[in-house]
């Protein structure tokens, strides 16, 4: 594991603090004792405690948010666990090649209410792909990334005491058969894309990075909100 120190500026009221944020690289780790790290951290956060982005992969596997039913569930028998979770959303599935990058953020000492930091990390991937020239655009009733129709991004939050953990997940050159047996984000026959196949080259770890960068842009950019989260599932729906 690898991590990195940055600051981002927050606005308070009519002054502005430095609020730090490390980054984290995991590299490629389990699901379950990762979800379950999110959870011991932001259950022990305080009120100085530093926010984090977590990047990584998993190795295969599917996760059913909250709101996920039997019927959205694996159709065939493909050896891959599924792990029912805290966050918002339905089922969707993670695996080698795909960028995973977890906020544990103080959204309340930011001043981030949960959809303007949905449409932050919307937009950090909208950001990666124009760079690349694809046009990437957002959904207002299913919260991800689409290209042309298929979805090449997931987003799904969990708001605790005023933070968040869980959040995006990034298809950039993975097998991406598995997502044919569930119905993604609930969706049946929703159509899923990746980097790889839009002619964006580079890898899993080197568009990690380029997406950390923006989404620490975004961040940095964000003035101060006047609502915060709560403990709840955010209404943002991963698939």
């Amino acid at each position: 594991m690898t991590m990195a120190m940055v600051a981002t500026d927050v606005p308070t009221g009519a002054s502005r603090r430095i609020t730090e944020l490390l980054v984290r690289r995991h590299g490629r780790v389990e699901y379950e004792p990762t979800w379950r790290a999110m959870q011991e951290y932001t259950s022990r956060r305080e009120a100085g405690s530093v926010d984090e982005l977590w990047l990584l992969e998993h190795p295969p596997v599917y996760t059913l948010g909250v709101a996920g039913r039997a019927e959205h569930l694996p159709r065939v028998a493909n050896g891959i666990p599924v792990v029912k979770v805290d966050r918002g959303g339905q089922i969707t599935y993670h695996g080698p090649g795909q960028v995973v990058l977890y906020l544990l953020l103080d959204m309340r000492r930011r001043g981030l209410a949960v959809r303007p930091l949905v449409r932050i990390m919307e937009q950090a991937v909208i950001d990666l792909l124009a760079a690349y020239g694809v046009a990437g655009e957002g959904r207002a009733e299913a919260p991800g990334v689409y290209v042309s129709g298929a979805k090449i991004a997931a987003l799904g939050l969990r708001i605790r005491n005023g933070c968040c953990y869980h959040g995006l997940a990034f298809n950039v050159d993975m097998d991406l058969s598995p997502f044919r047996a569930i119905d993604p984000c609930g969706y049946p026959g929703l159509a899923v894309t990746q980097a790889r196949d839009l002619g964006i080259g580079g890898g899993a770890e080197h568009l990690g990075e380029k997406l950390v960068q923006l989404l620490l842009n975004r961040i940095e950019a964000t003035g101060l909100n006047t609502r915060a989260g709560t403990d709840s599932p955010a209404a943002a729906q991963r698939a």
